[in-house]
């Protein structure tokens, strides 16, 4: 992380609970502060139990809200880029595939705590004009999973938990492309047998 980035993340850690909300609101439009929402919401769910559920809510509608700015700004400013790149070819093939299942890309960097890019999916649903309740919904859901599990294992294990959970990244990742893989074939499934209905 950049010296400037490492000293606005130290600053909103300052904040608490506040801090939760902007971090997850800077990084989800664009702010690439990888971690630091994470570890925060873990430390002060350990640090405050009863208020675990607070700090995850701070941490989800900051989240929500950041995309849908980084959502905004490709929905006016890339609208026009991908538009000369996706109208024919293999170009146009991309706009279809993303369309149909590239809302996973979406859903699964959202709902993972192992740092995956999010921002580029982000911007090509709303360069190529996905619905913003879609994409709201899909951030939101993605993150109540997140920001819940890692409150609720702030909570009950203790400031240390992020640590535990990394020293399974190798299970974490496999269980990450398991997920993309099973709901890609969960789409693809759907999709045949509404062909065939």
């Amino acid at each position: 992380m950049k010296p400037f980035l490492q000293n606005l993340a130290q600053t909103l850690v300052s904040f608490g609970p506040m801090g939760i909300f902007l971090l997850t609101l800077i990084d989800s439009s664009g702010v690439p502060l990888p971690g630091v929402a994470d570890a925060l919401l873990v430390g002060l769910s350990a640090s405050n139990p009863s208020r675990a559920p607070l700090f995850a809510g701070l941490a989800i509608v900051g989240s929500v809200m950041g995309t849908m700015i980084l959502y905004r700004l490709a929905r006016t400013g890339g609208a026009a880029l991908l538009d000369r790149h996706t109208a024919t070819g293999r170009g146009a093939r991309f706009r279809q595939w993303y369309l149909r299942y590239g809302l996973v890309t979406v859903f699964v960097p959202a709902v993972s705590v192992i740092p995956l890019p999010m921002k580029v999916p982000v911007f090509c649903a709303g360069a190529l004009g996905v619905r913003p309740l879609t994409i709201a919904g899909i951030v939101f859901v993605a993150r109540l999973i997140r920001y819940s599990a890692l409150a609720w294992l702030g909570a009950e294990l203790g400031a240390n938990s992020l640590t535990r959970i990394f020293s399974y990244k190798y299970y974490l990742f496999g269980a990450v492309a398991a997920l993309a893989l099973a709901l890609i074939v969960y789409l693809r499934v759907s999709d045949r047998q509404k062909a065939m209905a």
